[in-house]
């Protein structure tokens, strides 16, 4: 939706542990000299500055990165993500928060290359301009992302991962991510596809998982975070996020289960915060 701006939420909870998997995905990706594509359906506006109005009005980012940036106690496992948010804040302090295609940016090679979609007028200016220097690697369009999807599949390089990370502000997104999906995978089977998805108290929040396990991938991984306990159901709050994958690194798992216990400790907020991870993984 063209009301729903990013940076109100830059760097909260749900984007530590979207852009944590992100960077560990790219960086299993890159294990191969082979270039690979990156496909970002809601790129946003690129990076976020933390002190603007957007962000201190709702302050989400001390609940989020602003928790991780001063520990001393942080596993090895999270040092590439970190390293890649201080690309954007070198002089120590926190001040900016680089969005899912900064990030992708700081783990690309020569060879590969961005695509970026982003519909709301003023973040897309914004995040042509953050990529005006490298024309030649990355694309950017103001478009719907999820109906430009299908063009793009089967990318040249027969690799990609895709980012799918909506707002959920209508009920209509909640059906048309699976339908997106399902439709890509018939285009492009071997992609690695990451849904975002927030963790609600209504009902279409709480029945798509079940729909992603349906879709004909061979294999998933599904993980969880609840960092406080869920509100009545009136007040509509979003107590945690998770990631559905298809087609993720057979590493992952095994990652996220020596990892999320430190994560939940970190940015749990009450006795209810916790974690889940399901994979089905050949």
């Amino acid at each position: 939706m063209l009301s729903y701006r990013h940076a109100f939420h830059a760097g909260n909870h749900a984007d530590v542990l979207k852009h944590f998997v992100l960077i560990e995905v790219l960086r299993y990706y890159s294990r191969k000299d082979k270039p690979w594509w990156y496909v970002d359906t809601h790129a946003g506006a690129g990076c976020y500055s933390l002190a603007g109005d957007w962000a201190e009005q709702t302050g989400e980012h001390r609940e989020g990165i602003g928790r991780l940036w001063s520990r001393e106690d942080v596993p090895d496992a999270f040092g590439a993500y970190l390293d890649a948010v201080r690309q954007f804040n070198p002089h120590g302090s926190l001040n900016f928060y680089p969005g899912s295609p900064a990030l992708a940016m700081t783990a690309l090679r020569e060879q590969d290359r961005l695509r970026l979609f982003e519909l709301h007028p003023a973040d897309c200016e914004l995040l042509a301009q953050t990529f005006a220097r490298d024309a030649d690697r990355v694309v950017v369009r103001r478009a719907d992302g999820l109906a430009c999807l299908r063009g793009l599949l089967p990318p040249p390089t027969r690799r990609a991962v895709v980012l799918i990370d909506p707002s959920y502000e209508v009920k209509q997104d909640y059906r048309q991510v699976v339908q997106v999906l399902e439709n890509a995978l018939k285009r492009f089977s071997a992609g690695t596809y990451i849904l975002w998805y927030p963790l609600l108290a209504r009902p279409e929040a709480r029945a798509l998982p079940e729909r992603l396990r349906d879709l004909p991938a061979e294999s998933w991984l599904d993980v969880r975070m609840v960092v406080r306990e869920p509100g009545p159901a009136s007040l509509a709050g979003m107590f945690g996020s998770g990631l559905f994958i298809l087609n993720p690194p057979w590493t992952l798992p095994e990652l996220l289960e020596t990892t999320m216990p430190w994560l939940v400790d970190v940015l749990g907020q009450d006795g209810a915060a916790g974690f889940d991870l399901e994979h089905r993984i050949p």
